[in-house]
Order: structure tokens, then sequence, then C-alpha cells
């Protein structure tokens, strides 16, 4: 196996196990709705997963370690990512913001500050501020 095959495997793995995380979010409550639905497979193209792979964490999405990022910059622009597909799937109002809630939790933000977080990160996206602008107003929402 080259060095780049094995950077990819590793690569498409980390996709996976997030793609994973986020089924585990939406499966919270048990159902996965029609706006998740979008979600998640607008979220499966962006993240490379074929449909077998999506199927297959679908079955058993519990089977892959939750690893949200250490990094909060990481985080941040992960937020960024999730934060403009929620926006431009036209989720409205309360579902929209629910969504987002959830997917900040399971990125590993205080429960706690998520509904900040995510009014912040949702009003941030409608304004389509870049990723860099994003990130700079996040890490300074409490100043």
């Amino acid at each position: 196996m080259s060095f780049s095959e094995l950077f990819e495997s590793g690569f498409q793995k980390r996709n996976e196990d997030h793609f994973a995380s986020i089924v585990r979010v939406a499966m919270s409550d048990g159902i996965i709705n029609d706006a998740e639905k979008t979600f998640l497979d607008r979220l499966a193209t962006r993240l490379d997963i074929t449909e077998a792979d999506y199927k297959a964490i679908l079955k058993d999405y519990k089977s892959h370690p939750i690893n949200p990022p250490i990094s909060y910059d990481i985080r941040l622009e992960r937020l960024y990512d999730l934060a403009r597909m929620v926006w431009a799937d036209h989720i409205e109002g309360k579902k929209q913001v629910a969504l987002l809630e959830k997917l900040c939790v399971g990125l590993g933000f205080n429960q706690d500050n998520v509904k900040y977080i995510a009014d912040k990160a949702l009003h941030l996206v409608h304004y389509e501020v870049n990723l860099e602008d994003f990130v700079e107003k996040m890490k300074h929402m409490n100043q």
C-alpha cells in the first residue's frame, strides 16, 4: 500500500466516522425525518461516502466511534460547513435551529451553549461570511 493510499484510507475512515456521528445525532430521537434525510444525503456526497457505506452506516451507526474534533478551530470549521448545509437545505425556523443544535452537541460543543452557538452560526451563514470570518466571529462571540 502506497503512502497516498494509506492517507486516503485514513481520511475516508475519519469521514465515515464523522458521518456516523452525525447519523447518531439525527437518530437521537429515534427517527430520521425528511429534513434530516435530505441533510444526510448531501453530507454523504460532500464526504465521499459511497452508497454502500451510507447504507451500512445507517444500519450500524453505533459501531463507529464518536470522535469530535479536539481542535477548537477544526470544530468551528465543521460547524461552518454543517451550518451552511442546514441553511442551504432551507430547513425552516425551529427545525433548522433544532437540527443544528443536535449537530453542535455531536461536534462536542458544551450542551449548555448549543442554542447560542447554533443561532450565531446560522446568523453568520445567512450573511454569507467566509470561513475565516466565521471562525473569528465565533471565537469572539462572548466579547
